[in-house]
């Protein structure tokens, strides 16, 4: 096993380093860093442009491969991204966001992916029944309720709590309070941000994991050993916990973890209905101010993070189903 992973993660790095340098070369072809110096009043001069631009790295003047060379060795020799095209460090920006996001979007996918599960197991065991039918409408709208939607319901509702108690109990914008010191109050100022980006994201995507794992619960409680299962005297709700949910949870597994890139860059309207800054906010910040460096470096995150969710996928395939490991 130990082997295999290695293997995998030699042959995700040879990809991770193949898209990030492809990326470069394309983010130099269409973006075009000087036009954050045209249009300006008082007016730029040419030559003030292109001293700002050769000081970042980023002048359509110097020949690509000048740019591209540079860029490298800074990062392989100094772990340096390179800078905007109005001077703002690139790995400030995205190491501040990173944890920003990790902290909303890694506990929204837990909690959805639990929610998901749990729903799907209690209504497959219950097919048909009143419980199933209601589960499957609700997960139906908010499966199809648009995020801007959900988070503006939702900072609404906050409002009317907070004043209806006469304390702020959530807030609806940031991730943080300026001037909190302290682990507690740290933590219970998180834990006041956190609260209602995290309710929408885990009420508009959790139908998802639920629909998937319920229509794989069906298809394998027909399945022989099911049956021979049921026949020794488990109740349908005992075969699908103790025998059909191990087999049905691998394509779920593998799905979540393959969701959590496109989490990370994806959840744009979240962020942005609750100015919460996070890397789903900065992709659109780097592609709307031609900014090459920021967006290499969210490529880059974005392949690191699709190996990471690959490995995992491949872990957990393993934990879940023996035979597996027995290949």
């Amino acid at each position: 096993m130990l082997r295999y992973l290695l293997r995998r993660t030699l042959s995700w790095l040879v990809m991770i380093f193949l898209a990030t340098n492809l990326t470069y070369l394309l983010a130099v072809i269409f973006l075009n860093p000087r036009s954050n110096y045209t249009g300006r009043n008082p007016p730029v001069a040419e030559a003030v442009a292109d001293t700002a631009l050769s000081q970042y790295n980023l002048n359509d003047k110097t020949p690509v491969i000048e740019r591209w060379w540079t860029w490298f060795v800074g990062v392989v020799t100094r772990w340096d991204w390179g800078r905007s095209p109005v001077g703002e460090s690139v790995n400030e920006q995205v190491s501040f966001r990173i944890w920003n996001s990790a902290e909303l979007l890694l506990g929204a996918t837990i909690i959805m992916t639990v929610i998901g599960i749990a729903l799907a197991v209690w209504t497959a065991s219950r097919q048909y029944s009143a419980a199933d039918r209601g589960v499957q409408l609700t997960s139906t709208i908010f499966m199809n309720l648009p995020i801007v939607v959900a988070g503006l319901r939702i900072v609404l509702l906050a409002i009317w709590f907070n004043q209806t108690i006469g304390t702020r109990v959530f807030f609806v914008t940031g991730s943080r309070s300026d001037g909190i010191e302290g682990f507690w109050p740290t933590l219970v100022d998180t834990f006041q941000h956190l609260t209602l980006p995290t309710i929408v994201l885990v009420i508009t995507g959790y139908a998802g994991t639920y629909f998937m794992q319920r229509s794989l619960l069906l298809d394998n409680i027909n399945a022989d050993y099911v049956r021979t299962a049921r026949a020794k005297g488990l109740t349908r709700q005992q075969a699908v916990r103790k025998h059909a949910l191990r087999t049905s949870l691998i394509p779920v597994v593998t799905s979540v973890a393959f969701s959590i890139p496109g989490m990370f860059t994806g959840a744009v309207l979240t962020e942005t209905v609750f100015q919460w800054e996070g890397m789903g906010r900065y992709f659109v910040s780097t592609i709307a101010k031609n900014d090459v460096h920021g967006v290499v470096a969210i490529a880059a995150f974005g392949a690191l993070m699709t190996a990471i969710g690959a490995i995992l996928a491949d872990i957990f395939v393993v934990i879940i189903d023996p035979r597996v490991r027995v290949s």
